[in-house]
Formats: structure tokens, sequence, C-alpha cells
């Protein structure tokens, strides 16, 4: 009875120095909701995305031994479906010169399922901004960020550009990762449930020098976020990226963006984009075409070359993981990947016009570079 009086009175100041430093409704939504979904989008407030009025459809190809039915798998023969479907996947498709060659889904999933794409959402935040550089709204990835969020200024952004952002060598104190990603008083859940976003932005401090270091962080995503709020104006990010993307690449389906509260809430763009399989497949389709759709030009193919780089990131390789540029992990070779929480991931190899797409409930024993192992196997195979 001691040790139950002892543990719940831990609980509770626990519970109460979490309410003083992030919020009681913050720390109500954190305990209520606990670890993220590919489902999420359902709790939380959204603003959403509509059909295209002139949806466009992927060939769909009737021959299906165009793709390998089996690959080597840990020294063994494993037969793709298999492998697919038993790692907890919801929908995978492959598809290869703007042809369907593949499509399955799993867990009572289907093509007009939304999922929430996660950090997969920070490559469609890259483009938007592409576009307000291509369209004048903002100068250049060389402003810096306090030329639209002034109040940055005191805690050292003047030094941060919004490349800096792009490519995550911000030097700001934002922690992502290992036990960041759980422990509820470091800024990564708080960011992820907070209904006081920019609040919590404009508390950022810079404590290294930026452009001297990658970490990954999507802090840095969402400064972007309210840098774009800002250039905007009265627009918002939703209804941007129904203009300048959802719209002119004919997506199939109605999506969601998810926000931190009601209302004029800010877009949670570094996770929080929810649509189907097929839609997301047209955004790197997007990106295959060098920034062209159906004749008319969406993203310039200048932005389109310095945000995915044929090499390795600008500073070179990152420990034993691939590079990261403009919110695009670089596989070498020229091949691209948006890579999301559990799995949700977007592969783009332009040499062989060829991209899948892969989500699901967890990564599954693969993890995130064994999927990209399967890609490459896949690109070089499929006919």
């Amino acid at each position: 009875m001691t040790t139950l009086y002892i543990f719940l009175a831990g609980a509770t100041v626990a519970f109460v120095w979490l309410c003083i430093v992030a919020g009681p409704d913050t720390a109500i939504r954190m305990i209520y909701y606990n670890d993220t979904h590919i489902d999420d989008y359902k709790l939380f407030p959204a603003r959403p995305l509509t059909a295209s009025p002139a949806p466009y459809h992927f060939k769909e190809s009737p021959d299906e031994s165009r793709v390998p039915t089996e690959f080597v798998h840990g020294g063994t023969k494993e037969k793709l479906e298999d492998f697919v479907r038993s790692n907890q996947t919801v929908a995978f498709l492959v598809i290869k010169d703007e042809t369907i060659l593949y499509e399955r889904y799993f867990r009572e999933y289907d093509r007009q399922s939304l999922v929430q794409a996660f950090s997969m959402s920070k490559s469609f935040m890259s483009a938007l901004i592409g576009c307000a550089i291509d369209e004048g709204l903002i100068g250049s990835e060389e402003q810096p960020v306090t030329d639209f969020i002034p109040e940055l200024k005191a805690n050292g952004f003047d030094r941060v550009t919004l490349r800096h952002l792009l490519n995550m060598t911000s030097g700001t104190n934002y922690r992502q990762g290992g036990l960041n990603e759980i422990n509820p008083f470091g800024l990564h859940p708080r960011f992820e449930y907070t209904p006081r976003l920019e609040s919590e932005i404009l508390k950022l401090k810079v404590q290294d020098e930026p452009g001297s270091q990658f970490e990954y962080k999507s802090g840095d995503t969402a400064i972007l976020s309210l840098a774009l709020k800002r250039a905007l104006k009265t627009k918002t990010i939703t209804a941007y990226l129904q203009e300048k993307i959802w719209t002119p690449l004919g997506m199939e389906s109605n999506a969601v963006y998810t926000l931190d509260h009601e209302g004029d809430g800010l877009e949670k763009t570094w996770c929080c984009l929810a649509a189907t399989a097929r839609d997301f497949a047209k955004f790197g389709q997007l990106y295959l075409n060098r920034g062209m759709w159906q004749g008319k030009r969406i993203l310039s193919e200048e932005w389109i070359k310095r945000s995915t780089p044929s090499a390795f990131a600008e500073r070179g390789w990152i420990t034993s993981l691939p590079g990261y540029k403009y919110h695009w992990w670089i596989l070498g070779n020229g091949n691209f990947l948006g890579a999301g929480k559990a799995g949700q991931l977007l592969y783009i190899n332009p040499s062989k016009n060829f991209l899948c797409v892969r989500l699901g409930r967890r990564s599954g024993s693969p993890g995130l570079w064994g999927w990209t192992t399967l890609f490459n196997y896949l690109a070089e195979q499929s006919k």
C-alpha cells in the first residue's frame, strides 16, 4: 500500500509540474492521446483539402509480372506480398513511367483511406516554400527567418536563414530522437500536443552556430510553418497547398492538415498531413517530372535541382545515414526519400522514372533503410 501511495504521489507531482511547464490542456492531451498513430488526424482540429474537380488517374498495368514477385531478404528468398503484408503495411504502391504496376492495401485500409504521413509531410512543406519563392512571397531561402518572425531576434535567430531550417542546421535548442520522443517535459512532445504552437515556437533559442551541424528536428519545420504563414498574410497554409499542389495535381481524394487548435490554428506541417497513397504518389511524380504537371509548371526546375541534388547532402554523409537536404533524405545515385514515423515512405528514383509509396502502422522488421533496399531492388528489376 505504501508503494502505491508513493507512486500516486509521484505521478501527481509529475502531472502538476507538466501542467506548469506545458499548460494543463497540453498535459491532458499528452496523457489522453499518448503515442501518435497514423489515424491521429481524426483526433485533432484540422483544415480540409478538397479533391480536385479534374482528378488525375495514373495508368494501371494489367501485367503484375512487371514487378518481381520475390526478392532476397536476410539471405533468403521471400515473396514480395508476404513481406509487405507481414510488416504492418497498410498501403504499398509501385509506379513506373506514370503507370501503377503493383498496388496493395491491408488491415482494412483501401484506396480511399487517409493515412497521416508524419515526417513525410515535411517534403510537402519544402515544396510550399519553393512555391512561395517562385512567386515572390519569399525572396529566397537565404533570407533570415527574422524577416518573417521578428520576435525571434531576441533569441539569436537573426543568424538563422530559411535554408538553415530546410536543412535542419539551425542550431536551436529543440531536441528530437531517443528519449526526447517520449519525454513529456521535452519540446518534441509539447509541439505535438500544444494548442498554442506559435507561442511555443517563439520560445525556441539558438544555442549552436547556425549552419555548422545537421541535427534532425521537427522544430525547424515548425518555424518554417510560422514564417510561411506570415508570408501568406491572410491565406492559410492549407489553402496555399490546395491552390499550388492539391488542385493542380488532380488529387483524387479529400485530405486534411492537422492544426494546433480550432479557428485560426497553425498547421503542424512537420507531421500531420493525412492523404491517400495515390495522392502521395502524385506528389512524388511531380518531382520525377521536375516540377511539371500535364504541361504546366508547378514548381520551378531550379527549386527541384536545389532541393533534391543527385549527390550527397551539402555537408556530406551524416554518421551512417544518407544526407538530408531541403526536407528530403538524399540516397545517392540521384534517388531521394520522404520519410515519416512508422515507415511512411515516398521513394523517388529519377533515372528509372520510378516511385514507391509505403504506408504502415509500424516500420516492421526491415526498418527505414531495409525498406529503401527493397525500393532500390524493385526500381532495378521492374519492367
